[in-house]
């Protein structure tokens, strides 16, 4: 299952890492139209998301493993290398350590390693109102934009609500769209 390689089909390659929030279980739609765009993907999650997932379903959908730990030192590896990165939803706790540079998950990790790498990024913020108004999320949003993160237009939704149906997850593509590399040949 994690054997295949983007090489192998042509196709660039997308991470798609997932935080815990409440519309984390409907990835599955940002998933599909990413592979209707062209793209393999493969799915990082932050540990507190996988209670949020069905990986048995996202295993299917993707044919690949659902990332969530490191790998131990000899391990192959089990996603090839992203060529742009979807984060969505990306949560208050995941936006601001990232933009501070910790590094404490796999999915951080990630994040703060394909700056340097030059890799194409879309965030998908998901939050309410109240977390919002934190000071520490606007200087935390500001910093990823000068690091060259293109960061979704979703309006923070009142504390208690988590608005799902507002949730455009398909504008990580089209924030990609733009930045993606051609097709492998």
């Amino acid at each position: 299952m994690s054997d295949r390689s983007d090489r192998e089909t042509g196709k660039p390659f997308l991470y798609v890492v997932v935080c815990a929030a409440g519309i984390a279980g409907d990835v599955g739609r940002l998933i599909a139209a990413a592979q209707r765009a062209n793209w393999e993907v493969g799915v990082i999650a932050t540990p507190q998301c996988l209670g949020f997932l069905d990986p048995a379903a996202i295993e299917a959908q993707t044919r690949y493993p659902i990332r969530s730990a490191w790998r131990l030192p000899g391990e192959p590896r089990p996603l090839p290398p992203a060529d742009a990165i979807a984060v969505a939803p990306a949560t208050f706790n995941t936006v601001n350590k990232w933009a501070a540079g910790i590094s404490d998950t796999l999915a951080l990790g990630i994040l703060c390693e394909a700056h340097g790498l030059g890799v194409p990024i879309a965030a998908l913020p998901y939050l309410n109102s109240a977390q919002a108004a934190h000071p520490a999320y606007g200087r935390s949003v500001r910093q990823l934009r000068e690091m060259g993160v293109l960061v979704g237009s979703y309006d923070p939704h009142p504390p208690k609500s988590g608005e799902a149906g507002r949730f455009r997850w398909e504008e990580a593509l089209e924030l990609l769209g733009p930045e993606v590399p051609a097709v492998r040949g």
